[in-house]
């Protein structure tokens, strides 16, 4: 059943908005009407395309990766306590706080009622619902154990939020460092410095290779820096658009995970994803091959996800899931050997979780150590460009000091 976002006036004459489920606007409007609300606005909570029944996503700034691994968990509860689907859906967007929440749980409530699966009707809202998130649902509805593979999926999406806000933090003061000396040191050269060494020219001075330098990046600055920083801005659009084209995606990501220094660092978030992920999935009874399409779409490297389906495929086709992912070659060796472990002794998916835990370990303290070496890198670099153009200003002062005293 379609579901509205409203607006109406008690009796009080309040406004009060929020979503309501009806057949129609006009069945939205006697409802509230019988509320004892007079309707103001009544609008489909989701926007329908012209001639077709697929309602496009309006909630991509409304939901965040928070309300996501919320709403996941408390339809996990619900589900795990033998509640229908779709009855967990109303309950839970009733219970949300958030218009945007609410409106897109009635929404996926409806096309549930319509008919479709759980994870098609998520595939509805791709933009709030990732790829892996949908297959992963996916995957739970086939095996039976729905309710395990959305509390894993909470717990997914609050680890991942907690990473990158934890990351942005320890980012943001040599951020804000790099930025303000930067707009410092162009202020300076475009502004003060062509004043001081004006000095210098109009005496005829010799004047060291390193102020010389400095002139003419001043002058560069001063004649070209508008055209430099429209430059700047068409070139970073121009690659984002050239990165929206999938095979340049590919070729981008496949980049980074075959050179250095991005090998390491890439392999290990990946191979990581891939591991909690299919150990979940394994755990929860999921079958392999299907498993292995689940936490495919997990790896945001688009190369790695290409080849772990190729991996499913040779599972598919009799291999050991050892041997295909060896074959894979994106792998970290660490991880194939605990799962050759895990298959020989019949306990894949621990093994698979012990794999995970490790990598993640060694993840963190990766991430740790180069968050830790940016500040100081940061601090050398401003400095080193300071100290450059403070040389480049004293060293003609020097030299004339030298020639007067002669």
């Amino acid at each position: 059943m379609p579901a509205f976002a409203y607006s109406a006036a008690d009796r009080a004459g309040a406004t009060r908005k929020g979503i309501v489920e009806a057949s129609s606007a006009p069945a939205a409007r006697a409802l509230l009407r019988e509320q004892a609300l007079l309707p103001i606005t009544v609008e489909p909570a989701a926007e329908k395309r012209s001639g077709s029944a697929l309602s496009l996503p309006t909630f991509r700034r409304g939901v965040s990766a928070r309300q996501l691994a919320t709403l996941t968990r408390q339809v996990a509860t619900l589900v795990g306590s033998d509640i229908p689907i779709e009855e967990a859906l109303r309950l839970v967007a009733q219970q949300s706080d958030a218009r945007a929440v609410s409106a897109l749980l009635l929404d996926v409530r409806g096309r549930v009622l319509d008919g479709r699966s759980f994870a098609n009707a998520l595939g509805g809202h791709p933009r709030v619902f990732p790829e892996f998130y949908r297959a992963s649902v996916a995957a739970g509805e086939s095996s039976g154990r729905l309710t395990h593979v959305l509390n894993h999926l909470a717990g997914f999406v609050e680890n991942r939020h907690a990473n990158g806000q934890k990351l942005q933090l320890a980012l943001l003061y040599p951020a804000l460092l790099a930025s303000v000396s930067v707009g410092i040191i162009v202020l300076l050269m475009i502004y003060v410095v062509p004043d001081i060494v004006r000095v210098f020219v109009s005496r005829g001075a010799d004047l060291p290779f390193l102020t010389r330098a400095l002139i003419a990046i001043s002058a560069f600055l001063q004649n070209w820096g508008l055209a430099l920083l429209l430059a700047i801005v068409i070139g970073g659009f121009v690659f984002t658009r050239w990165v929206r084209v999938p095979a340049n995606r590919l070729r981008l990501d496949r980049f980074f995970i075959e050179h250095r220094p991005f090998r390491r660092l890439t392999r290990q978030h990946n191979a990581a994803r891939f591991a909690g992920s299919l150990a979940t999935l394994v755990d929860s009874a999921v079958p392999l091959v299907e498993a292995l399409h689940a936490a495919a779409a997990v790896t945001p490297n688009r190369f790695v996800r290409e080849r772990a389906l190729h991996v499913a495929v040779r599972v598919r086709e009799g291999l050991s899931l050892r041997a295909a992912m060896a074959e894979a070659a994106v792998f970290p060796s660490m991880l194939t050997a605990i799962v050759a472990s895990g298959e020989s002794s019949g306990k894949l998916a621990p093994a698979l979780g012990r794999a995970s835990d490790e990598l993640q370990r060694e993840l963190d303290a990766l991430v740790s150590t180069l968050v830790a070496l940016v500040e100081p890198m940061v601090l050398l670099l401003m400095g080193g460009l300071v100290l450059m153009m403070v040389l480049a200003i004293l060293l003609p002062i020097i030299n004339l000091n030298n020639l007067v005293t002669l």
